[in-house]
């Protein structure tokens, strides 16, 4: 028999088939005094009873209730799911319907069965707000888009839900399947967690398997400690105005720091990296190669070229190429300067404080490491600021005693 969710022991008793049959025909009669709820939630239970005599007379009761009685049943907050499920595939009442659908009790199975009965777009259209429900019961969507009354916006609502918690994520898992076959764990990690998606778009499958080629850390190699958690606020949606001028940015800085145009291949791989969505350029930061690396270093937002940095597979050697990039975020270059390792590196130290980009705080306080004929020509370099060059001047003064 059904379970109960009325607290009253006689209903309990009926419906758990405790009571005698006697008592449970009386129930399915209407002659016992309940309470209306318990009374409905007794019938719903009993019109399915093994007994035909019980299952007969509990239809023919609940057949002859008031309307305005399962109206109130259908509103109510506490009304049992079985009676809610009931009443929703049962009538042909929209003011019914529409207490049913907005009944937070009612089994996401009975909404599926209204959705594919209804006749009116309407009420479509308030089963389709319920995103959370969509996504419990993907038959709500099926009935949704096989419905031949859904109005244009049940229609949008049920396959924007599709794409984005089914779809996509069908299309994630299976790349993230097909990688771990090939041995290629922490790019399967990638794909489990990315969400997958551009300014113009979801990910392309062909963009997808580019990618993964240049993912080579694995979740367990990773460190959290250097990004707090409200720092993820700065990584805001952008527009595909934004990429595209993400791109360009990232193209002409490479042109600038190699003196030679950026080949064709590259671009591409640049197109493919800066058009994915913030959150997933800083799980690439950490987790890419060094090609990656390269082009994400580039990346206008502060938490993506920081989360270069942080890769656990950057090298040294990227690092002082990093150090003396005239297009890099100040925040990067602050950083490398307190990194314990790093700042024994007199390479790296020394094109810290020759890049204009590094913040003056921080250059001034490095000079005193810097050697005097480096010192000498630091105070002559005219794209170093002012500020740091009479610095490296006084310093180179006072070691040789003027």
């Amino acid at each position: 028999m059904s379970t109960t969710t009325s607290t009253n022991p006689v209903v309990q008793a009926i419906i758990s088939g405790g009571a005698p049959q006697p008592a449970r025909l009386a129930a399915a009669s209407g002659l016992l005094p309940l309470p209306q709820a318990d009374l409905l939630e007794v019938l719903v239970a009993l019109r399915e009873s093994d007994d035909a005599e019980i299952a007969e007379a509990a239809a023919s009761t609940l057949a002859s209730q008031e309307n305005e009685d399962l109206l109130t049943a259908a509103k109510a907050p506490d009304t049992s799911p079985a009676v809610l499920g009931f009443l929703g595939t049962t009538t042909s009442r929209r003011d019914v319907h529409e207490a049913v659908i907005q009944n937070s009790n009612t089994p996401d199975a009975a909404i599926a069965s209204i959705a594919g009965i209804v006749a009116d777009g309407s009420l479509l259209d308030l089963i389709a707000i319920n995103q959370q429900r969509l996504v419990r019961m993907p038959a709500i969507i099926d009935a949704i888009l096989e419905n031949p009354a859904r109005s244009v916006e049940a229609e949008r609502r049920a396959r924007e839900t599709k794409k984005e918690f089914f779809e996509k994520e069908r299309g994630a898992r299976q790349i993230a399947d097909e990688l771990r076959a090939q041995g290629k764990s922490a790019a399967a990690e990638f794909f489990e967690t990315a969400e997958l998606s551009t300014a113009t778009g979801d990910l392309s499958l062909e963009d997808a398997w580019v990618i993964a080629q240049h993912i080579e850390v694995s979740d367990a190699d990773l460190e959290d400690s250097w990004l707090p958690m409200e720092r993820y606020e700065e990584l805001v949606p952008e527009t595909a105005a934004e990429h595209a001028a993400a791109v360009q940015r990232v193209i002409e800085s490479e042109r600038l720091e190699t003196g030679a145009e950026v080949q064709p291949e590259r671009i591409a791989l640049i197109r493919q990296l800066m058009n994915m969505n913030a959150r997933d350029r800083v799980k690439l930061a950490r987790k890419g190669d060094r090609e990656a690396r390269g082009i994400l270093i580039r990346d206008s937002n502060r938490i993506v070229a920081t989360a270069v940095i942080n890769n656990p597979r950057i090298t040294d050697h990227e690092v002082e190429n990093i150090a003396s990039m005239r297009t890099v975020s100040h925040e990067v270059l602050r950083l490398i300067s307190l990194n314990n390792a790093w700042k024994r590196s007199y390479t790296i130290i020394h094109h810290l404080c020759r890049n204009p980009r590094t913040p003056i705080p921080t250059a001034i306080g490095i000079l005193p490491r810097i050697r005097t004929k480096d010192l000498q020509h630091i105070a002559l370099n005219r794209n170093v600021s002012e500020a740091v060059r009479r610095q490296a001047l006084r310093l180179a003064e006072a070691r040789s005693g003027h």
